[in-house]
């Protein structure tokens, strides 16, 4: 062992230029593909973050022997929400809440940072007034993120607001309770197992291409490995001095590159806090995956990466004397197809049942989708091989023909320069149909109360009493029940909602909001627009992340494009060398080059798109203009980069056909 890490240690120093930049690219190749795992890994850990610190404000269900009372509500300032948590205590020994150093009292708050400074900003009669006197500041524990508004209230548990309900439709966990508990609740609230199931659906999407980027990362300039392997199988080295020779170059070069990777992934996580998802940025802390996982991540793609290198030596191994002699391979079986296509009717077949199948059949469609990349994957060489036979059968020039007769010779590393675009077209396709609309034109200027109706007419009174002055109408309307049917344990009967119409802008409403606080214990004047926050936020995150996707997506597609197709250059490089002493003028050589990679891009590229589309279409939301501008996104950035990437290799290709004699490495 000791002597083939000397060997492959040396092969790698003394190898000369294109042995060296062959490196640098699977070294590129792989820290691209660390710090985009990382990102995937760690949004997953700052969701789970969030559902963490979000848990404890939902009151759970009474216990036998409770401790203190717990109640949720969400009260509104310049549209933004602010989640008030309700306490009382009911022993001595209640638990303390995360982020606090003691049990509130009852007359005090706890605020977060961001709501304190807003409560010194605006004038009291916009928002401190509603709260009583600040004890503290919330810490990190209890804050889903930085910018958060969270006011914890210490109540006495006779208090009204700790005995009258919050409604009797709980509606997306902004109210709850109030509940007799003996400990807070831990468990990811309905909102917050939302967003894990996209913030896994959106690993899915990014971390299948990023591995099968990873695992072509090892395949670079493998031609050249090859032969160079084959030479040492030929002058008697053993099949598993070969082996090791291989794992170790492959080993050292992924370790540099992980570590590249994680250095990468450290520069970018301060812009990604950034980011805003469900009204807010991100803690630092948050985005990194625990240390026992970024370690296991870190030492997991080195030992991927050389598997996947050892993996490619089969021919290596059993016919030294084929590769040597750069005889053809054999050709692939159309069983590569027929996999894909049955992963295609396997999910037409039980597509249309997920969404009725709520969080199991999330699941199921993330096995699917994981299963589509594979086989797309696996299919594309067969389809290249197919694309290769078409075009030499049609081609009418040098460079269709080269083309042509390159696709045929070598299918895997044609279809490795366009794998990435071509599986991003899944994505587009996937998410272009994704297209929620957001609430519009809800009123802002109307707070509604909804009480029992024999109470409404007492309440709208005081109201105007709290108003005077402020120009707001009072009315009170009857409706027969509050937002469906009741509660169990609910009084049954008419609602009367007292309806607050407020002129003179978001500043009027918020007057308005903190003179009505407390008129109605455990209820908050809401308007419709309101209402719709929480769901907008939702369909607004969901577009953020189908951008990322997108984006990362893109990145590790036109990124591939670039590092295989300077790769198979100096793979190539004695090809093309014999090829200009020949006469082939330079031009001919880069058209065929060209047409190498995007032919293959629009015929895989295209049904990679539409096979999205496919998996899509049970949860569409609406194609529209969004949609629209994703597909046309996708086609031009996608062409444009594989013709970038083509450009970039150009001076690679000139350099490699100006000196055709052999050269030592």
């Amino acid at each position: 062992m000791r002597t083939a890490v000397e060997l492959s240690w040396r092969l790698l120093r003394g190898g000369g230029w294109n042995n060296a930049l062959g490196s640098l690219l699977t070294l590129a190749a792989v820290a691209i593909s660390t710090g985009l795992l990382l990102f995937a890994v760690g949004a997953d850990h700052a969701f789970l973050q969030r559902a963490h610190a979000d848990a404890w404000r939902h009151p759970g269900k009474p216990a036998a022997n409770p401790s203190m009372v717990e109640a949720l509500s969400t009260d509104y300032v310049r549209g933004k929400p602010i989640t008030v948590v309700d306490l009382a205590a009911l022993r001595a020994d209640a638990p303390v809440p995360p982020g606090m150093t003691r049990f509130p009292k009852p007359g005090e708050v706890w605020t977060s940072p961001a709501l304190a400074r807003l409560m010194r900003d605006l004038p009291a009669d916009r928002l401190a007034r509603r709260f009583p006197s600040r004890a503290g500041i919330l810490g990190r524990g209890a804050l889903v993120h930085p910018g958060e508004l969270v006011a914890v209230v210490g109540r006495a548990p006779d208090d009204p607001a700790m005995t009258a309900g919050r409604g009797a439709v709980e509606h997306l966990g902004t109210t709850g309770g109030p509940s007799r508990v003996d400990r807070f609740a831990t468990g990811a609230s309905w909102s917050a197992g939302v967003y894990l199931l996209l913030a896994g659906l959106a690993s899915v999407l990014m971390a299948v291409p990023l591995l099968v980027f990873g695992g072509a990362a090892a395949r670079l300039t493998v031609a050249r490995r090859d032969s160079r392997l084959a030479a040492l199988r030929l002058v008697g080295a053993t099949p598993g001095q070969v082996v090791a020779i291989t794992a170790t170059e492959a080993v050292l070069t992924a370790a540099g590159g992980a570590a590249a990777g994680l250095a990468l992934y450290a520069a970018a996580v301060p812009p990604l806090t950034r980011v805003t998802i469900a009204g807010g940025g991100w803690f630092a802390g948050d985005l990194w995956p625990s240390p026992l996982v970024l370690a296991g991540l870190i030492a997991a793609v080195p030992v991927l990466v050389g598997a996947s290198a050892v993996a490619g030596l089969r021919r290596v191994v059993v016919g030294p004397l084929g590769v040597a002699r750069r005889e053809t391979p054999p050709g692939m079986r159309a069983v590569r197809v027929a996999a894909l296509l049955a992963v295609v009717a396997a999910f037409g077949a039980v597509g249309g049942g997920l969404i009725d199948m709520g969080r199991a059949g999330m699941i199921v469609l993330m096995v699917f989708l994981v299963l589509a990349f594979l086989a797309i994957n696996f299919a594309g060489p067969w389809v290249v091989a197919v694309i290769g036979r078409v075009t030499v059968g049609t081609a009418r020039g040098p460079a269709r023909l080269l083309a042509g007769r390159r696709l045929m010779d070598d299918p895997r590393s044609a279809w490795r320069t366009v794998a990435g675009v071509a599986l991003t077209g899944f994505v587009a396709g996937f998410l272009a149909l994704l297209n929620a609309h957001p609430s519009a034109g809800q009123p802002r200027d109307e707070l509604r109360l909804a009480v029992p109706y024999e109470r409404s007419a007492a309440v709208a009174e005081q109201a105007k009493g709290r108003l005077a002055g402020l120009g707001a109408g009072v009315s009170v309307r009857r409706i027969e029940t509050e937002g469906g049917p009741p509660a169990a344990g609910a009084p049954v009967g008419p609602t009367g909602v007292v309806t607050v119409t407020v002129s003179g802008g978001p500043a009027a409403v918020d007057r308005a909001r903190t003179a009505l606080t407390g008129l109605v214990p455990g209820k908050v004047a809401t308007t419709p627009a309101d209402d719709e926050v929480t769901g907008d936020f939702l369909v607004a995150d969901l577009r953020t992340g189908a951008l990322i996707v997108l984006a990362v997506s893109f990145l590790v597609g036109t990124t591939s494009a670039g590092i295989t197709g300077a790769s198979a250059v100096l793979d190539r490089r004695q090809t093309y060398a014999m090829l200009r002493l020949a006469g082939t003028p330079l031009s001919v050589l880069d058209r065929a080059r060209r047409q190498e990679t995007l032919i293959p891009l629009a015929v895989m590229g295209g049904g990679s798109l539409l096979t999205g589309l496919l998996f899509g279409l049970p949860f569409a939301q609406g194609f529209g203009l969004s949609g629209l501008a994703g597909l046309a996104g996708f086609v031009v950035l996608g062409f444009g980069g594989v013709l970038g990437a083509s450009a970039l290799s150009r001076p690679l290709l000139r350099s490699v056909t100006a000196d055709p004699a052999p050269r030592p490495d």
